[in-house]
């Protein structure tokens, strides 16, 4: 239970006076561990008079909130929020979820925008893939293509004999097939097979490979844009 301001302030009044928790508790009536725990609490530099927050469920998910928030501007409704946390395995209640969103979005609105932390991958949304050197088979080079599921960390890896536009697009269509679907975005460098050229600073993705991103259309419409500098294929 909390203490008032009055008994807080005798509880540190008695620790200053006699030095020891034991002696502090017997003064004031108290348990000893409560001693401790407002000691402890002025010793680190809390204000022992405000109520610590309890845990919450919510609190485990409060960055990738505040990232959708960043992302959409405060523009997210709460209800979008909470479908999504459920998906990463959030089990609260909605009502948490829009307190945790109102209060987010309060503070963004006021300048205080959140503070840049490790990427939080979203369930179903990236697919990163990259190519790696194999080894070599009798004297000739091959290569390994490699792309995981940022959520489930889902992994394929495709030995292959080259890296060319072909080889590229039927590892995609294989690694989509494990799946038994598309991600939202598929991430990768600006390799020529993805991007042939910039112009003006503005990449110039590759026709072939434009054109088998919308052969997706039966697991989502297909688009091609640019995130952080790298191709991100999306659907």
């Amino acid at each position: 239970m909390t203490k008032f301001d009055r008994e807080i302030m005798e509880i540190l009044e008695a620790y200053d006076l006699t030095g020891t928790v034991w002696s502090a508790a017997t003064l004031t009536g108290h348990d000893p561990k409560t001693v401790k725990r407002y000691i402890e609490a002025r010793a680190s530099g809390r204000n022992p008079y405000e109520r610590e927050p309890r845990p919450k469920m919510i609190d485990a998910f409060l960055e990738k909130v505040e990232e959708w928030i960043e992302q959409s501007k405060a523009t997210i409704r709460a209800d979008v929020v909470h479908e999504k946390l459920v998906k990463m395995g959030y089990r609260g209640s909605a009502r948490s979820t829009r307190r945790a969103v109102n209060a987010a979005k309060s503070a963004w609105k006021a300048g205080k925008r959140r503070t840049y932390r490790p990427w939080i991958p979203e369930p179903g949304r990236w697919l990163p893939f990259d190519w790696g050197e194999g080894p070599k088979i009798a004297g000739r080079r091959t290569w390994l293509f490699c792309a995981w599921l940022s959520w489930s960390r889902f992994r394929v890896v495709i030995p292959v004999w080259d890296c060319t536009l072909g080889t590229l697009v039927a590892c995609l269509d294989s690694t989509l097939r494990r799946l038994g679907g598309a991600p939202a975005c598929v991430l990768t460098d600006n390799a020529k097979t993805v991007t042939v050229e910039h112009i003006a600073g503005i990449p110039v993705r590759h026709p072939q490979m434009v054109a088998a991103c919308r052969r997706t259309r039966g697991r989502g419409p297909g688009k091609i844009s640019v995130k952080l500098g790298c191709a991100t294929v999306c659907r």
